[in-house]
């Protein structure tokens, strides 16, 4: 299990993380999510210790990842795929960290073979590969030393659509089989279809987290206005509080005929009023994050 603890980290004035708190849980896939800038990759450089928090902590069954005595034996990370060493081969790659962790060399070709390199590949210089079969190497190693917790950092950047579903069913088994797997990506489809449990971070703050149905089945009221400011403000003023989600539409936690009675009593037209349940997770990611969007924020 992963313990996220009243994580702070600050970098000269500028709060990256404020007073983070979540779990992921053994046996689920736990998605991580928020927009560019939010605080999503610093919390994971502080969970595998390339970042040291200012306060607050991170463990892996009560353990800092720097106190395991073979961290690649408990938790397979993939943060930076690009980050591989460029002039060596991909069978290099896993050979190095094979041996770092004391393994047989069988298990390098078990990676090999289980993220779909071909021979050929193996033998390529990292320099020469795709993204995608950066991402597929990376996989590799997080995988290499049979951890029970996985780290992953947008894992399905560069996969094809086939790749995708591959990783897909990969880290659904490993969940499967008891494995901890916490998520980050961008492809909201892919996590709202895998994921268990959310967790949804923005300005460096928790602003979500729970199990994915509960968080979906509590979206709320969708409504969209030609003033959709105007339509904050009036439910604002009627004790509702909302928010303007980055395409535009207001969100709420009321009913749609209360919203729709203090937009009519205000005098605004409605083009949209409907319950947002089963609006799917962009609606509600957008929504949860609407003030932190770089593109498409209504000002």
């Amino acid at each position: 299990m992963i313990t996220v603890d009243s994580l702070t980290r600050r970098y000269a004035g500028f709060t990256a993380v404020d007073d983070v708190s979540f779990t992921a849980e053994p046996g689920r896939v736990t998605g991580f999510l928020g927009p560019n800038g939010a605080g999503k990759s610093t919390t994971m450089r502080v969970m595998v210790g390339l970042t040291a928090p200012t306060s607050g902590s991170a463990t892996i069954d009560g353990v800092r990842f720097t106190a395991l005595p073979n961290p690649g034996r408990e938790v397979g990370v993939l943060l930076d795929a690009s980050a591989q060493h460029a002039g060596r081969t991909g069978r290099e790659t896993l050979t190095i960290a094979s041996d770092t962790m004391g393994l047989p060399r069988a298990r390098v070709d078990e990676m090999i073979e289980l993220v779909s390199l071909t021979p050929g590949e193996a033998k390529r210089r990292v320099r020469n590969y795709s993204l995608g079969m950066r991402q597929r190497l990376g996989i590799a190693t997080a995988l290499l030393g049979d951890p029970r917790v996985l780290i992953l950092d947008e894992p399905a950047n560069g996969l094809d659509p086939a790749g995708i579903r591959w990783m897909r069913d990969l880290l659904t088994d490993f969940a499967g089989r008891g494995g901890t797997v916490l998520l980050s990506s961008h492809l909201l489809h892919e996590i709202e279809v895998i994921a268990d449990d959310l967790v949804v971070i923005g300005h460096g703050r928790i602003v979500a987290s729970g199990s994915k149905d509960e968080l979906l089945a509590t979206a709320g009221t969708l409504a969209r206005s030609s003033a959709p400011l105007d339509l904050v403000r009036a439910l604002e003023h009627a004790g509702i509080p909302s928010a303007v989600a980055g395409d535009g539409a207001v969100r709420s936690d009321a009913d749609p005929a209360r919203v729709g009675a203090v937009a009519l009593a205000a005098g605004i037209a409605l083009t949209e009023l409907r319950s947002a349940e089963g609006a799917g997770l962009e609606d509600m990611f957008l929504s949860l994050t609407a003030d932190t969007q770089r593109e498409g924020a209504v000002a």
